[in-house]
């Protein structure tokens, strides 16, 4: 397939942010702003954080992606040509124990918001998928053409939504960019906008509110893997590189891109015990730690081959050092999160 679509989509209009008062979608939105784009946030605020779009002076419409009259509303009001998608449930165990509330979620209500789409003649669609949707690794570093056979219903959940999108190209112009993340990491670099989930599952703010003296310790799963020092290996990849992600791939998108899918990540994985050392060394304090069994269904080792998104998009990772999101997270944990951010 060609990588140009005789038509482009319009450089003129607005672009809609699902989930954009959330984590990766706030550090998307304000590199949106500084690229002179017209934005507009829609945000049910389950996960997300108000004050985080407000700070970026952008208009926030608070609303379930599935509202139909809500987003009927939302398109008739805003010249939308371009959804960046990234409203979603992301808690894997969760997903295992509630299946249906993930694939209503992150399956079901994204069809009103397609629907809504084809109405009003939007055809430019950036999904936040997943490394997930490959489920375990039969090979390493994770190409794009890596079986997909995702493992719990989270990547099963993103997955079928990235085939619905497959399946509307042909049938009314749609083209999408289906970024896979890897691990996202850190905060943006002056500290304002950062990570604050309830309840908060990822390594490294686990790790530095153990430090904080936040939680009594952070539980490492599993130290016997066939890994150098026996815990798990992860491709870490910087917020702000996500971010910056999304502005390419809407650049590639207004250039007549055609739809693909591209991995994000670095390229090279960090190991769990790795990350301690350095956010001891980053606050200068202990990290108390227990160590526990292995979770079912993780893999020893996940390391994205990103070479599809510099080849496309233009994008590389441009802070591979995971020490430089750990400081970013450190910064961000003792100034606005400290103070409850968003509460």
């Amino acid at each position: 397939m060609s990588s140009l679509h005789p038509v482009a989509a319009s450089q003129s209009g607005c672009v809609l942010v699902t989930g954009g008062a959330g984590y990766i979608g706030s550090h998307t939105v304000r590199q949106l702003k500084a690229a002179g784009k017209d934005v507009v946030v829609l945000d049910n605020l389950v996960h997300g954080h108000r004050q985080a779009v407000h700070s970026l002076n952008v208009p926030l419409v608070e609303g379930d992606l599935g509202d139909e009259p809500l987003l009927e509303s939302l398109f008739t009001r805003h010249p939308i040509d371009t959804v960046i998608h990234f409203a979603a449930y992301t808690y894997v165990g969760e997903s295992v124990d509630e299946p249906l509330k993930y694939y209503r979620n992150n399956t079901a209500a994204p069809l009103v918001l397609l629907e809504a789409m084809r109405r009003h003649g939007s055809r430019a669609f950036i999904f936040s998928s997943t490394c997930a949707t490959y489920g375990d690794p039969v090979a390493l570093p994770l190409t794009e053409e890596h079986p997909q056979n995702p493992i719990n219903p989270y990547g099963r959940s993103k997955l079928m939504l990235e085939q619905i999108l497959r399946d509307c190209e042909p049938a009314w112009g749609l083209r999408s960019v289906c970024l896979r993340y890897f691990n996202a990491c850190g905060c943006s670099f002056d500290g304002s906008l950062g990570e604050d989930h309830n309840p908060e599952t990822h390594l490294i703010p686990r790790v530095l509110m153990a430090a904080l003296g936040d939680i009594e310790a952070v539980t490492v799963f599993g130290t016997d893997y066939p890994t150098p020092d026996g815990a798990c290996i992860r491709d870490y990849i910087h917020v702000e590189d996500l971010a910056r992600a999304h502005i390419l791939a809407l650049d590639y998108l207004n250039r007549g891109g055609a739809s693909i899918a591209c991995n994000l990540g670095v390229g090279s994985g960090v190991s769990v015990r790795r990350i301690l050392e350095i956010a001891e060394e980053v606050t200068g304090r202990p990290v108390p730690v227990r160590y526990g069994p292995r979770r079912p269904g993780d893999p020893p080792e996940l390391v994205a081959d990103p070479s599809r998104a510099r080849e496309l998009l233009g994008w590389k990772a441009e802070h591979p050092d995971v020490r430089s999101a750990v400081e970013s997270a450190w910064r961000w944990m003792t100034g606005p999160r400290k103070g409850r951010y968003g509460a």
